[in-house]
């Protein structure tokens, strides 16, 4: 197996902490992890897919991790969190690369359907775990969940700076522990080691939330700045992967996928998977996603 190596990286406004493995010379998959994960999230996909000829990068997105925190709220907004992953394509870690498969999970699935929107010129192929693509919103996100799930649903309650970060970084161990066993039908130690939770607890305990809880602030705003993309289409080829037992499930639609995505589109679930999917079952995910980028080649 192909050891990443951790780079440190300039895009744009922000520096990236890197994962990369693979011939610089490979085709480029580029892995998004979700909240709140890094990009260790993808420690049991980066080697394989390397070995299957691919050169992967993955980044601990802006706001987690090794990576820069901006400040302001609205640095965190759709179009910078795409713009990172670009960027790295045109960086030297990407080398100039003109296209690359974008996976992500969970709100990195959303960043790369994004990204397939936004930057469709440089997307060969897209893949989301755990969430899949919906398409744009008729209304306000906030208003949309207020209707829907009540004032305490849990975005609602992030949107307020200061208290969910407080809230959260209060007890770290407890707060990562929580949120794996809670979106997860076999919850820790089942799919995860003492060490590999202590690199999570390690990592937030010194960078705190904020920066991550700044992408749920940025919901409506990445709402207002998208009119562009009501009735717009992914048209390259697109997979969605989730686990039948994800809680989260039933805030999500995957009968819409079609009404976003034009092109080729694969939807597979593994059975008994929660949210973590590609931690909790990670031959499954791997498995998948080789026989996506597989069809891909071949197209």
């Amino acid at each position: 197996m192909l050891a990443p190596t951790e780079r440190l990286v300039d895009v744009a406004e922000v520096r990236l902490r890197v994962l990369e493995a693979g011939d610089p010379g490979a085709p480029v998959v580029v892995l998004a992890h979700g909240f709140p994960e890094l990009a260790y999230s993808w420690r049991h996909q980066i080697p394989v897919l390397a070995d299957a000829g691919y050169h992967v990068l993955a980044p601990d997105q802006r706001g987690y991790g090794g990576s820069s925190a901006p400040e302001a709220i609205e640095a965190y907004d759709i179009h910078r969190l795409t713009g990172d992953l670009v960027a790295l394509l045109d960086s030297e870690i990407g080398g100039g690369a003109a296209q690359a498969v974008f996976i992500g999970h969970d709100w990195g699935a959303m960043v790369v359907w994004h990204t397939a929107l936004l930057h469709p010129d440089r997307v060969r192929a897209v893949a989301g775990l755990s969430v899949p693509p919906i398409p744009r919103a008729r209304s306000r996100p906030t208003e949309r969940w207020r209707e829907k799930f009540g004032d305490d649903f849990y975005m609602l309650r992030f949107q307020e700076p200061g208290r969910a970060d407080a809230e959260m970084a209060a007890d770290v161990a407890a707060t990562m522990r929580e949120m794996f066993a809670d979106l997860s039908p076999s919850a820790p130690p089942g799919w995860i080691s003492d060490a590999e939770f202590d690199h999570y607890v390690a990592e937030f305990g010194r960078t705190g939330f904020t920066g991550a809880l700044n992408w749920y602030r940025n919901y409506d705003r990445n709402w207002e700045s998208t009119p562009q993309l009501a009735g717009a289409h992914i048209t390259v080829p697109a997979l969605f992967v989730g686990g039948t037992a994800d809680p989260i499930a039933p805030t999500m639609n995957p009968a819409r996928a079609r009404e976003v995505v034009a092109g080729p589109y694969t939807e597979r679930w593994i059975d008994g998977a929660g949210h973590w999917v590609q931690q909790e079952r990670p031959e499954d995910v791997n498995r998948i996603l080789l026989e996506f980028l597989r069809e891909v080649e071949s197209s």
